[in-house]
């Protein structure tokens, strides 16, 4: 099958992500999953959809490649690579060498020739940026430290292509018996350097990367700039794929991948003020042609191969894996990673990636792999990064379950002693502005917070901090609330607040509790709970920030302080009457309805006088934003 060209082939991929991702990520295995399901069926071993030649399948994988390796290499700002040069050339560098030769001496162990050995070893020892960085934003795990440091890890991966495109050639053995051979992103075409010496090719490696810099450097910005002048976003678009294209083309017409070209045009625009506005334009396709990328992966499979190879290609996968996540625990401890992010960490980088689809079809045709040792290796790159999903679903549900928590128990409780007449409980972003203010006034307080972290550090700015959960009484009672008067509860978790309300309801009763909220939700649990001083967070700011607006949209400061006043007065009433409907979301919002509308009738009459007509169009604004806020709450 795999008929009916372009339109055909891209139905037929769409088809595929539409159906089996929703079900994936339903059944909890994640989008990448998905997308590699469905392409291994669609692919040539499968239902044959697309095509049984693997070539048709990598023309939509580079494209994939293609765009995300430009948007990484536009994260490559020199400024922020050299904050991060530590775990990028430390780190990164010691996992790409220390997985390479562990890798070619495996080899060497097994009879190979140590080029051949050396080759596969710089090949393998990449990771699927593709792949991880996905699964990683899917499961908000880029902020952890493991997270940045896989970060760091590709990014140096990726910066080490260029250096191992150029080392291959010089590893060959023997020429390629063909030299029509077919690489990544080549599609059979000719290239310039075929026939030359492999000293010759490596000096137009580096010749062409040199250029591509040089050119960006001098060229390619000034002609963004002004292309840029003239204000049309669709020109700069086409302005900026054209400059991804044509170095692409240069790339492969010196024997590299189009992938890398995209790459190093990515580089060349870190540093330059379109680098945003470039991400912006290209951001909405990326997730797309992401998913293309892992469909082709999947249809790329060769399952004939793996069927008539079971055992090698299992063993194959299996030690591939292990090494490299033996390695990258190893070199996880030795940059400090407690032992959950550890795992985290080794898990995420332990398979082939991307670039070993177009390393070794460069390294078959520059004669450093035979042909009959590209094959398998390919087949078990593509399975490796089939499985990486799994690997991490291994590790989440199975691994760290059991030992992720165990690398350090639990901090004790500090030897809390205080007679002040206020206890805090919680010193993040809202306890700490309370705290200031009372301490600069000289009023003494005793503050708990259960963020060790956060702890440690503001004793080293001369804070007294307590470590200690205020929900229990024995805690409480050791920072005085038998003597206390007010208990201000600033923590961020509502349920948390919630305990810590009944704990002092019940065995300090005495105390004045003045509690955060985050909202009007959190502000209704509140009062039902008997607390009478409750604080939304983002009140007086949001007010504030309505002021200012009145007073540019011409209203006098006066009318808006006013206007806010009133407003806050209303407001606050407001949240006291609906509490006690919060659980009727009939008469709810019957009741919302009738306060929105009576506070901006009153408001309307107290700014009436000295109001422009032209303003109008400001209390329209205001109600389709109290609309708005109404529907949240309703879907909270």
């Amino acid at each position: 099958m795999g008929e009916g060209g372009f339109f055909y082939q891209a139905f037929i991929y769409l088809t595929a992500a539409v159906i089996s991702v929703p079900i994936a990520k339903r059944l909890g295995l994640g989008s990448v999953l998905g997308y590699l399901i469905a392409g291994v069926a669609i692919g040539p071993f499968a239902l044959d959809l697309v095509g049984a030649r693997g070539q048709d399948i990598m023309h939509f994988a580079e494209f994939g490649v293609v765009m995300m390796l430009f948007l990484v290499g536009l994260e490559l700002e020199p400024s922020r690579v050299w904050r991060m040069r530590a775990p990028i050339f430390g780190l990164g560098g010691l996992q790409v060498t220390a997985t390479a030769g562990g890798i070619a001496l495996c080899g060497v162990a097994l009879g190979v020739a140590w080029q051949t050995a050396l080759a596969v070893g710089l090949i393998l020892a990449l990771s699927s940026t593709a792949i991880i960085l996905q699964t990683l934003n899917e499961k908000g795990l880029m902020p952890t430290r493991a997270g940045q440091s896989a970060f760091s890890v590709l990014l140096f991966q990726d910066i080490a292509v260029i250096p191992i495109l150029a080392i291959l050639p010089l590893l060959a053995v023997a020429r390629a018996s063909h030299s029509t051979a077919t690489h990544a992103g080549g599609h059979g075409a000719q290239t310039w350097v075929e026939g030359m010496p492999a000293w010759a090719q490596t000096l137009a490696v580096i010749g062409a990367v040199a250029a591509v810099v040089l050119l960006g450097r001098f060229l390619v910005v000034p002609v963004l700039r002004m292309i840029g002048r003239t204000r049309l976003r669709e020109i700069f678009t086409a302005a900026s794929l054209l400059l991804v294209i044509g170095i692409a083309l240069l790339m492969n017409r010196v024997g590299l991948s189009p992938a890398l070209g995209t790459f190093l045009a990515g580089v060349v625009l870190a540093n330059s003020e379109y680098r945003h506005q470039l991400e912006a334009d290209i951001e909405p396709f990326k997730g797309l042609l992401l998913g293309l990328f892992f469909i082709a992966v999947g249809a790329s499979i060769d399952f004939n191969l793996i069927a008539g190879n079971p055992g090698l290609i299992a063993g194959l996968v299996a030690g591939l894996v292990a090494v490299k996540l033996a390695l990258l625990l190893i070199l996880g401890r030795l940059f400090r990673l407690s032992l959950d992010q550890n795992l985290l960490f080794g898990f995420a980088l332990a398979q082939g990636g991307e670039f070993a689809f177009v390393l070794f079809s460069f390294a078959s045709q520059s004669g450093v792999l035979a042909d009959d040792v590209v094959a398998p290796l390919m087949a078990v790159v593509a399975v490796s990064m089939a499985i990486a999903p799994l690997l991490m679903l291994v590790n989440e549900k199975l691994i760290q379950p059991r030992f992720g928590t165990l690398e350090a128990e639990p901090r004790k409780p500090d030897d809390i002693h205080g007679d002040n007449p206020v206890i805090i409980a919680g010193f993040g972003r809202f306890g700490h502005v309370v705290g200031r203010l009372l301490l600069a006034r000289g009023v003494g307080t005793t503050v708990l917070d259960v963020d060790s972290d956060q702890v440690d550090m503001l004793r080293k700015l001369g804070l007294k901090v307590f470590y200690g959960d205020a929900s229990r009484q024995d805690l409480l009672r050791a920072a005085g609330a038998e003597k206390a008067r007010v208990l201000i509860v600033a923590v961020d978790r509502q349920d948390k607040v919630l305990e810590i309300v009944r704990t002092v309801q019940e065995h300090f009763p005495h105390l004045r509790i003045l509690s955060r909220a985050r909202g009007r939700p959190q502000a209704y649990d509140l009062l039902e709970a008997g607390v009478d001083h409750v604080y939304r967070e983002t009140l007086d700011t949001s007010l504030q920030v309505g002021v200012d607006t009145l007073c540019m949209l011409g209203y006098r400061r006066h009318q808006a302080l006013r206007a806010a006043r009133k407003f806050r007065r209303h407001d606050e009433a407001s949240v006291r009457e609906l509490a006690g409907m919060w659980k009727d979301r009939k008469a709810y919002i019957v009741r919302a309805r009738e306060i929105i509308q009576s506070v901006q009738q009153l408001i309307r009459e107290e700014v009436a006088q000295g109001r422009k007509p032209e303003l109008e169009a400001a209390w329209d604004t205001t109600r389709l934003v109290e609309e708005y806020g109404e529907k949240q709450s309703r879907s909270d």
